[in-house]
């Protein structure tokens, strides 16, 4: 039992930001149902355990504090990690076109 206990000790918590939220409630029904489906079983599974690492995940550059991105189709999912406390925050999501304007 402690191994089991030591993994879920380890993994990331997820929180999602007011501004992430707004821009989910922006899209089209459509649109924030695939994502939403996306982010439960994949997206958010995968940053529970490593943030860092994956084919969609990249770090930009330029930002203080650190920014990762994740690829979602055509949607850019931003995102911070606080590694001391194990927390992602979810910091906002766009289309790809509008994102790095």
């Amino acid at each position: 039992m402690p191994i089991l206990r030591a993994a879920v000790l380890s993994e990331f918590r997820i929180f999602e930001t007011n501004e992430f939220i707004k821009q989910l409630a922006k899209l089209s029904p459509t649109d924030a149902s695939r994502i939403q489906s996306k982010l439960k079983s994949y997206v958010y599974p995968q940053l529970k355990q490593d943030p860092f690492r994956g084919t969609n995940i990249k770090k930009l550059r330029g930002y203080s504090p650190n920014i990762w991105r994740y690829r979602i189709n055509k949607f850019r999912l931003f995102y911070s990690v606080d590694n001391s406390k194990k927390i992602v925050f979810i910091l906002t999501i766009d289309f790809r076109k509008n994102a790095y304007r």
